[in-house]
């Protein structure tokens, strides 16, 4: 499974680490649901076509009627959705220190009541239509007068969009700089029944693979494929054991390749076929 890491997919230098920085996207469908780890907080802005966002716990719709704040974190991929060959999306990138910064300067601390979403959906408007336009013309600026450009448009926006929906987005702005808890377990948990590959969880979680099975044996105390495995057997059992599915029905939604290898599995752990259950 290719990964891209953004924005470092889109620098010129990819040791570049700037606080600030606009890309205009062009997508395809020759790139329909590529997966990324989004590393810095991010405006998306969609000028022409349609797509869907996958997160790690839901999945939003979008066309040039909307924008997104997005959480870093994961998108695990992005579909097009309109018969166009091509889309255009403008995104604008920002740095945690940055928006602390900002929230220093400008907002009273408040403390979050729930757990919010990885994206704010934000409905275009003339103002943000002008604004999205201008960043075109700062980002072939010089690179000193640039950053200073940008520095000033950032705090425009936040302030803009700080008016217009007041407390719904001052919470999501403090949640993007909150410490919390790692939410590795509830992805863990939404997913066991799932046929999403190890390899695909620990990419929900913003891990690789090796660092995912660390902190699933520190957490669980089991090696995660022998913990998924067992959890879905007995599920597996459960279900057949209701009576109204057969294994031909069940074994791909719990991860199985083919209905054999399930079959083997399950007396193995049972010590009788799904047939006699």
């Amino acid at each position: 499974m290719k990964i891209e890491n953004v924005p470092e997919l889109y620098l010129n230098n990819p040791k570049q680490n700037p606080d600030l920085y606009v890309y205009d996207l062009k997508m395809t469908v020759d790139i329909i649901k590529t997966k990324v780890n989004l590393n810095m907080h991010m405006f998306s802005f969609l000028q022409t076509g349609k797509k869907q966002v996958h997160f790690a716990n839901t999945s939003v719709t979008v066309d040039s009627d909307q924008s997104l704040l997005i959480k870093k974190g994961n998108c695990l991929w992005t579909e097009l959705l309109d018969k166009e060959d091509i889309y255009y999306c403008r995104v604008f990138f920002f740095s945690e220190q940055l928006l602390k910064n900002f929230l220093n300067a400008h907002v009273k601390h408040r403390t979050l009541s729930k757990e919010l979403p990885s994206y704010f959906a934000i409905e275009n408007d003339d103002y943000l239509t002008t604004y999205f336009n201008s960043l075109s013309i700062i980002k072939k600026a010089s690179p000193s007068y640039r950053d200073n450009l940008l520095s000033v448009k950032f705090d425009e926006l936040l302030v803009y969009l700080l008016n217009k929906y007041e407390d719904a987005f001052e919470n999501f702005l403090f949640s993007l700089v909150t410490e919390e808890a790692s939410s590795i377990k509830s992805i863990i948990e939404q997913h066991v029944y799932s046929s999403l590959t190890l390899e695909e969880i620990a990419f929900l979680c913003n891990m690789s693979l090796s660092t995912f099975k660390r902190h699933f044996i520190k957490g669980y105390d089991a090696s995660p494929g022998k913990w998924l495995r067992n959890k879905r057997l007995l599920k597996a059992k459960e279900l057949l054991e209701d009576g109204s599915l057969t294994s031909s029905d069940i074994y791909l939604d719990l991860g199985y390749n083919n209905l054999s290898n399930f079959s083997n599995t399950f007396k193995a752990k049972f010590g009788v076929s799904p047939s006699q259950i």
